[in-house]
């Protein structure tokens, strides 16, 4: 296909069918009167609703996670997590120093 006589061929039947010159009665006062009525974008607006949904699942999580850690801990064979974080930690630490190469 010729792009050139497509475009000159379009172009030609464009300029044969010119658009009408005639515009409604009072068209551009029912525009401008559509414009006016309309307020403007509140963007916090849009934000409210998604940010008030995360809050509350995020809160039903937090008092999930309570629930369990609570429910975890009356265990009786439970063990401190505290002793096994520090021990983790210090794990490096441990090693004896002469085993080090400086």
């Amino acid at each position: 296909m010729n792009f050139d006589t497509l475009q000159s061929k379009l172009i030609s039947a464009a300029k044969a069918n010119p658009p009408a010159q005639n515009v409604p009665y009072c068209f551009e006062k029912r525009v401008m009167a559509n414009l006016k009525g309309q307020s403007p974008l509140n963007v916090w607006a849009l934000w409210a609703q998604p940010l008030w949904r995360a809050a509350l699942s995020c809160i039903a999580i937090t008092m999930l996670c309570g629930v369990w850690s609570l429910s975890h801990l009356s265990t009786p064979d439970s063990t401190d997590l505290s002793q096994d974080l520090e021990s983790a930690v210090y794990a490096g630490l441990n090693q004896h120093v002469e085993e080090a190469t400086w």
